[in-house]
């Protein structure tokens, strides 16, 4: 019997319509639009200034705290300006503008095909060369990769546990890279496993990647102490904390984090971006987005420069279909509607998704008949609904004591709630709220 989470799930209807689609390079732009945040935590200091000329793989933004990451330019050209551009929410964040001119690599970077499998460099090395290459997590949190290899003092980690799971309907990023990049992701694992000084890694992958599994278990013959793991088809199972559930049966505390019970996971697009940046000093400056729908004509999954226009994509897609309902930053399930398709792609940009207007729109919002499916597919065992007219009524102290931070924003209620009820976007503004007042008791 496969594994999975012992509490809550859906089961969504898949779509994975580029799961067939090999991955495209796609053209360089002529312009691209940096942003000096992103990722959780401190936004990076810009190091250049308009007229600056900058190669690929250049710093152009250091990190300013320990929660941060370094910034690198994605093209070579001229910083055109520092100024503010609108992200995927709609808020206005400093970025760096840089005007294309050709692809000139910084020449520290071994842009050979040529896999690199010995590991020279000790743990303390790489979790540095991690943290000057700037990478985040790829599976959508773009939580700082160092400062998860740096336990704090008295917690060791004993399972460095991977996700290949892609629970979101529709994304197949993570699926296709390792298919096509799944030796290298294992010397990334391995590389994770050294920082970490363990000698067991589990990779965790949904059972309706067959195919994957089939791939990465017989390239795992070939690594000392690396498993897979397949598991059961279930969302959101590739949430941190159901994750580990599922792998090694160990629950993550409330309000703690994985490494409180031993373990901790990084997605397999962060370990292939960490051997390329320890085994080939290449830093974040590109990644793999699935670009999909069910009107779009190409649907497929495009490896793209940060910082490109996320028109760009949808053009080489074969354009906006002429349905188009909403446009979705990530899954269905936990991506956000984009205000404009000019806002750049960024380190935790995994998908872009087309909804045709047909199912687009939301339903007819109505009282809540207290069926309580909301609080039976909950992955983390809370009240939905309750925390929803919490957050309404402005109740914050109560919010906190029905542990309304332990929200993965999975949005499993919102999408089985019959009464269409918006449960996770009053939740989200819950935890903007109760995390402020928890963070000002710090100060």
């Amino acid at each position: 019997m496969l594994k999975t989470f012992s509490l809550g799930g859906i089961h969504p209807a898949e779509n994975k319509l580029s799961a067939g689609s090999p991955v495209e390079v796609l053209p360089i732009p002529a312009v691209v639009s940096v942003p000096v945040s992103q990722h959780i935590g401190a936004p990076g200091e810009p190091v250049v200034k308009k007229g600056d000329a900058v190669k690929v793989g250049q710093l152009i933004a250091k990190t300013t705290g320990f929660v941060s990451s370094n910034i690198h330019s994605p093209v070579s050209g001229i910083v055109d300006k520092v100024d503010e551009i609108l992200d995927a929410s709609g808020y206005k964040r400093k970025a760096i503008i840089i005007k294309t001119d050709g692809d000139v690599w910084d020449e520290h970077i071994d842009l050979s095909p040529e896999l690199k499998r010995d590991i020279t460099l000790s743990a303390e090395e790489i979790v540095k060369r991690i943290g000057e290459a700037g990478i985040v997590g790829l599976g959508g949190a773009t939580f700082p990769a160092q400062v998860k290899l740096s336990p704090p003092p008295g917690k060791v980690c004993e399972v460095l546990i991977i996700n290949g799971v892609e629970c979101e309907p529709y994304l197949t990023s993570d699926h296709r890279l390792m298919l096509e990049k799944g030796e290298a992701m294992l010397v990334g694992v391995q590389i994770l496993m050294k920082a970490l000084n363990v000698n067991k890694a589990i990779i965790g992958i949904e059972n309706n990647k067959k195919d994957a599994i089939a791939h990465i278990e017989k390239l795992a013959a070939g690594f000392t102490g690396i498993t897979v793991q397949p598991l059961k088809v279930q969302y959101p199972q590739g949430g941190e904390k159901q994750l580990i559930d599922a792998c090694i049966n160990r629950q993550v505390p409330s309000g703690k984090l994985p490494i409180e019970v031993g373990a901790v996971v990084h997605n397999v697009g962060t370990a292939y971006a960490v051997y390329e940046a320890v085994q080939k000093n290449k830093p974040l400056v590109e990644r793999i987005v699935t670009l999909t729908g069910l009107s779009v004509k190409k649907p497929g999954n495009y490896l793209v420069r940060i910082g490109t226009p996320i028109s760009a994509i949808i053009e080489a897609a074969g354009g906006l279909p002429e349905d188009t309902g909403k446009i979705v930053g990530g899954g269905p399930m936990m991506g956000k509607a984009l205000t404009s398709i000019e806002v750049p792609v960024t380190k935790g940009t995994s998908g872009i998704l087309i909804l045709p207007k047909k199912i687009a729109s939301r339903g007819i919002v109505e009282n809540c008949i207290r069926c309580s499916k909301c609080v039976s597919v909950c992955a983390m065992g809370l009240s939905p609904y309750l925390l929803m007219t919490l957050a309404e009524k402005a109740i914050w102290d109560m919010a906190e004591e029905e542990k309304i931070m332990d929200c993965i924003e999975c949005g499993s209620c919102s999408y089985t709630c019959p009464s269409s009820r918006p449960l996770l976007d009053y939740i989200r503004l819950g935890k903007g709220k109760v995390g402020q007042i928890m963070r000002s008791r710090t100060k």
